[in-house]
């Protein structure tokens, strides 16, 4: 009996598990993905893709993953779902108790160490790639990376996820200082429609958004609207 409860069967071209489920049940979820964020002249434009995986398996195709933080703050978050939910909930309570402190906005700053500080101190717990992005009047628009292992750095164009291993080349040789907000929504769409391409776990739709001193401009490219180069 422990030998049939233990064997391996197929269903549907899966492996079934132990539990009588197909293997990408038990597979943690995860947000295998392509994100990005780049600086303009008085803010920055944030984008990613939407598909969540569970192994093989999708479990949704259009997630969103630009995650706000506060009013002028906003994460894109890569690695497994239920880490970077938690992380980002827990920093944006802690930018909104701040906020109330001081009475005024947080610092983009500021809650991108928060990121660090509980990606660095869980790092053997956690699986996540944090790019955190905003607008604050000390400062303007910044993009603060913060990946595997709890390090920070500011950019002035980041990229993470899955999708990002395909794209170093075209970021490199397509990004210039000095862009403006228009040019760099296309510079975010064409980057992750690349990397849509390539990488099994980045898929969906591509999700954008512009934050400056104004507020946020968001954008959802679907279909056959998603930027095509040879392949199409």
């Amino acid at each position: 009996m422990a030998a049939v409860l233990n064997s391996v069967k197929s269903f549907g071209g899966h492996n079934m598990s132990v539990n009588g489920g197909p293997d990408f049940m038990d597979a943690p979820v995860t947000t295998g993905t392509s994100i990005m964020a780049v600086e303009f002249a008085g803010g920055v434009v944030i984008g990613a893709d939407s598909r969540t995986t569970s192994g093989s398996y999708i479990a949704n195709r259009v997630t969103d993953k630009l995650t706000p933080i506060h009013d002028r703050i906003f994460c894109c978050r890569s690695g497994s779902a239920a880490d970077t939910q938690a992380i980002a909930d827990i920093v944006s309570y802690h930018t909104s108790f701040h906020s109330i402190e001081v009475g005024e906005p947080p610092l983009v700053r500021t809650a991108a160490n928060l990121f660090k500080d509980l990606c660095y101190r869980h790092r053997e717990d956690l699986t996540a790639g944090i790019i955190v992005a905003g607008w604050d009047k000390r400062k303007g628009g910044q993009v603060y990376s913060v990946p595997l292992g709890g390090m920070l750095v500011r950019q002035p164009v980041a990229i993470g996820g899955s999708g990002s291993t395909y794209v170093y080349g075209y970021v490199d040789s397509h990004f210039k200082e000095g862009m403006t907000k228009e040019e760099c929504f296309q510079f975010c769409a064409n980057t992750l429609a690349l990397a849509m391409f390539r990488d099994g776990s980045s898929g969906g739709v591509i999700r954008l958004a512009a934050i400056n001193e104004d507020g946020i401009e968001r954008k959802v490219i679907t279909g056959d609207d998603i930027p095509k180069f040879w392949e199409g």
